[in-house]
């Protein structure tokens, strides 16, 4: 049977019925985004693939929780990866027991930046989810958006600088605000 014709929801009852092949095709679709978040979070390539590997393994367990009424599956599959590099994360700033201190030698603030494991989390899924959406976006609205966000120029001025007419300058920036609003929307 050819399970790459299988639709995601298919996919998952399946391996949820502890389907192999069914999980073979569906990591074979997902690997490299669950790999790519873990490494643009994490930074390392061995860190990267165990998290792979353990989310598929999560997968394979807990495929029966997905619901489509609540996320896509990409989405699920992208919250499961977060939890797991939280999780890793967390390990690797554990001390050990002979140097713990107790609660009342601890002010309860926010911790620096930077261990803050959830927000630096977050922040690089989001970075990582913009720059996907503004990938998506044709060239023309890119690099005037650009212009204007990262360059800081105003629309007379991207107009010159691209030799555009201003309207088409402004409608590039629209048009192109609007589709990122929509693709980060629905991620």
């Amino acid at each position: 049977m050819d399970y790459s014709k299988f639709d995601d929801e298919t996919l998952l009852r399946l391996i949820h019925r502890a389907n192999a092949d069914a999980l073979g095709v569906f990591y074979d679709r997902y690997s490299r985004l669950v790999y790519s978040v873990a490494y643009s979070t994490l930074g390392d390539t061995h860190l990267a693939e165990d998290i792979t590997q353990d989310v598929f393994m999560r997968i394979w367990q807990r495929a029966g929780t997905y619901n489509a009424d609540q996320s896509r599956v990409t989405t699920w599959l992208t919250s499961i990866t977060r939890h797991r590099i939280i999780d890793v994360l967390r390990q690797q700033r554990i001390r050990p027991e002979k140097n713990s201190i107790s609660w009342a030698e601890t002010e309860l603030n926010d911790p620096p930046d930077g261990q803050n494991v959830e927000s630096d989390v977050d922040e690089a899924i989001r970075r990582r989810q913009i720059r996907w959406a503004i990938n998506q976006l044709p060239e023309e609205q890119q690099m005037a958006l650009g212009l204007s966000f990262f360059r800081g120029m105003s629309h007379p001025e991207i107009a010159e600088a691209l030799g555009e007419p201003l309207g088409t300058v402004k409608t590039r920036i629209r048009l192109g605000m609007q589709k990122l609003r929509q693709l980060l929307k629905e991620s």
